[in-house]
């Protein structure tokens, strides 16, 4: 049972399923996601009509977010912005999108609110029990491969370096055929980890699947829980960004990214405390000669 700091937004989740929802059930996602407290206030025929649909499409919405009817809904959204008035980080309404005619301070506070929500609701969101097992997974393995290509690429390398730097095999693959010649050499006893912000990368998900065939345990890291990539992953950890105007697939997505790959890394080194300490310590000890002279006492 999560805690009310761990409580998921409704917008939040929404957001998650969208891409697995017909186009009706999308229109009204939409207009929850962006009016969440309008949408509250809204009677089942008003938001029917207002999504050009029916109220039949409404309830099966309402089911397919995991909700028992509409009233519930309305409950929930009624809860969560009052919940948000409260906060006094709230008060000043900062929009998620990005127009031609915002100025460059207005710029600035759009993408610093985008991404500083973006980690507060992966973190709101991270399922802990498969956390846990990705963990121990990765913590027992006899060998990581990471795929990811664009900008999750930057994310694979960054999880390869933390998870090599404490003395695990873990390799990075954004190009196909290395990802598929790799994946084809592993099996039981070793992870695949498949990093695609939609979950419709087919270059990931091809080298992904093959991992799997071959035994490894395979984890999808996405921001889509009902994704492609997820019917193809023995475990599935979610983020929960949502990029503004001019930047799909840039920041927001990576920063969610990078809060669940230092979570793992974290819960990893404290499982192997002892190993990841000695190793820690030859690897800074491996740099410290090629740092400055003033700097070699603090690091």
């Amino acid at each position: 049972m999560k805690d009310e700091a761990r409580q998921v937004s409704t917008a939040v989740k929404i957001r998650g399923l969208l891409p697995s929802l017909s186009r009706a059930e999308q229109r009204v996602g939409t207009i929850i996601v962006d009016e969440a407290a309008t949408a509250a206030a809204m009677t089942i025929t008003e938001l029917a009509k207002r999504a050009n649909t029916s109220e039949t499409t409404v309830i099966r919405f309402c089911r397919a977010i995991g909700v028992s009817g509409y009233p519930e809904l309305r409950l929930r959204l009624a809860a969560e912005a009052g919940r948000v008035q409260q906060d006094e980080g709230a008060q000043e309404a900062v929009g998620s999108d990005i127009s031609l005619s915002d100025d460059l301070g207005q710029v600035v506070k759009t993408i610093a609110y985008a991404d500083a929500r973006a980690v507060e609701d992966t973190a709101a969101q991270l399922d802990l029990d498969a956390l846990g097992r990705v963990i121990a997974a990765i913590a027992g393995a006899r060998r990581i491969d990471i795929y990811g290509v664009g900008a999750s690429a930057f994310v694979a390398q960054d999880f390869q370096q933390k998870l090599h730097r404490i003395g695990l095999t873990a390799y990075a693959w954004s190009d196909l055929h290395l990802a598929l010649t790799s994946a084809a050499l592993l099996g039981e006893g070793d992870v695949a980890i498949g990093i695609s912000h939609t979950g419709t990368t087919v270059d990931t998900m091809e080298a992904f699947a093959e991992a799997g065939r071959h035994g490894a345990t395979t984890v999808a890291l996405t921001n889509f829980p009902k994704s492609p990539i997820t019917r193809v992953a023995d475990l599935v950890l979610t983020t929960a960004a949502r990029e503004t105007t001019f930047r799909s697939g840039a920041m927001a997505s990576r920063l969610a990214q990078l809060t669940v790959v230092d979570c793992v890394f974290v819960g990893v080194a404290q499982r192997t405390y002892d190993r990841t300490k000695a190793a820690l310590e030859a690897t800074r000890d491996a740099v410290r000669s090629r740092r400055t002279k003033s700097d070699r006492g603090r690091w």
